[in-house]
């Protein structure tokens, strides 16, 4: 309408058309793209052709505490009627069988004892059935020793009725405490980013807790689940891989005071070292992060699962800081918990990065920490107390070992240690600078 009143042009109404038409489609395939893990938590799994369905029935209790609540309560209030109207067939039939129906003149001679008082139709045997079960007692109505067996019904009624209470207790008790309950107030960033975290291309996703109450022990744990083909050509449709959390310790373990950024370094040796901002939008893979813990109010085993997919993963970009100091205190806005900014970025991947500064797979057997390298007169560096020639490129990442350098002596190999060759090659640079 607008281009046909000359407000907008032809071309640019053609180009949003266009524009319109395929964007349903990319937007239909972003909804179909399964995975496992959905972002509350669930397990996004549909099992089919199970033949087998009395194994649940083996195990009636879980199988309680896994239905959902309508569907507990259903059968809860089934059971609580059927009870009581069996037992209200039983006591009508030994009324029946007793003679304690048949109609009385009130002003004749009075009848034989009846086993229950008070019971002249179904509807008071159902009244009488729903009092012995829940033991309210009104009075009226009540068993006499006229009838053993009124005795041994009612002895079986109360059992019953206890251990319905009993079940019906313990699955509402187990579906209010279940570990995922405490999981609703532990949080994940919507999105993971991946951004230059001290020169290393580096995974990372923020999670937080609601809640003041702390989690005991609480550890993260990372897999990447993609398809893989072997050398044999055969398809692998789950392999599951796990991923290392950036931890100094080397464990998975945090303190959840506050909201924190888990990272991963992709590094050689990480499923996510050969992933680059181009591939990513192409990748089928999932990472699953699932949260571990005990609550420290009850002391029940908790668990909060998430995960990640490609389109849920920005290129260059990081978290945003949440956490102030005001009044000597450490205050947290969780209006900013999953914004991120620009960060100045590489598109390569991580193996791509490492091949352009000259570190080729399968180098050299003595491995450095970048971190800790610092110069160490001329043509060496020095880490720890250690000098290594720089000849020869090494990467910068990997950790550092005591190194020990062979020089040659009169045609005669001799295996000299690094500090005395650095602590060689500065007094020769003193002794030039001196002449």
């Amino acid at each position: 309408m607008l281009a046909r009143k000359g407000l907008l042009p032809d071309g640019f109404l053609l180009t949003r058309l266009a524009e319109d038409q395929n964007q349903p489609n990319r937007s239909r395939s972003r909804s179909q793209r399964a995975r496992f893990i959905t972002k509350t938590g669930s397990c996004n799994v549909a099992h089919k052709n199970i033949r087998e369905q009395g194994r649940f029935l083996q195990d009636v209790f879980t199988t309680m505490v896994d239905l959902k609540w309508q569907h507990s309560l259903l059968i809860f209030t089934s059971a609580f009627l059927c009870s009581w109207m069996l037992f209200a067939m039983i006591w009508w039939l030994l009324a029946f069988a007793h003679g304690d129906l048949e109609p009385r003149d009130p002003n004749g001679e009075p009848g034989p004892v009846p086993c229950v008082t008070a019971i002249h139709s179904f509807t008071s045997a159902f009244l009488f059935s729903i009092e012995v079960q829940v033991t309210i007692g009104f009075g009226g109505r009540m068993v006499t020793e006229e009838c053993p067996l009124a005795i041994t019904v009612l002895i079986i009624q109360n059992i019953l009725g206890l251990i319905i209470n009993a079940v019906m207790l313990g699955c509402v008790f187990m579906k209010t405490a279940q570990a995922n309950r405490r999981a609703e107030t532990l949080i994940f960033s919507k999105n993971a980013v991946i951004a230059p975290r001290n020169g290393r291309p580096t995974f990372m996703f923020r999670v937080g807790d609601l809640r003041k109450s702390m989690i005991i022990s609480a550890t993260v744990q990372l897999q990447v689940i993609r398809r893989t083909v072997t050398s044999e050509g055969e398809v692998i449709p789950v392999c599951q891989l796990d991923i290392q959390v950036e931890n100094p310790l080397r464990s998975n373990g945090i303190f959840l005071v506050s909201p924190l950024i888990i990272s991963h370094t992709m590094e050689r040796g990480s499923p996510l070292y050969e992933l680059s901002a181009q591939s990513l939008a192409s990748e089928d893979l999932e990472i699953i992060v699932i949260l571990e813990g005990v609550v420290e109010t009850t002391g029940i085993s908790m668990q909060a699962r998430t995960s990640y997919i490609p389109e849920e993963i920005l290129w260059g970009r990081r978290f945003v800081s949440i956490i102030t100091e005001e009044d000597g205190r450490y205050c947290v806005d969780y209006s900013k918990f999953g914004n991120t900014v620009p960060v100045r970025m590489s598109s390569l991947s991580a193996k791509e990065l490492d091949q352009t500064r000259g570190v080729q797979e399968g180098g050299s057997d003595v491995q450095l920490q970048g971190w800790g390298l610092v110069r160490a007169g001329r043509g060496g560096f020095r880490r720890g107390g250690r000098a290594y020639d720089s000849s020869a490129p090494q990467p910068w990442y990997a950790q550092s070992e005591k190194g020990e350098k062979e020089v040659e002596q009169k045609g005669q190999k001799k295996m000299v240690q690094l500090e005395v060759i650095g602590r060689q090659i500065e007094e020769d640079a003193l002794g030039e600078l001196s002449d």
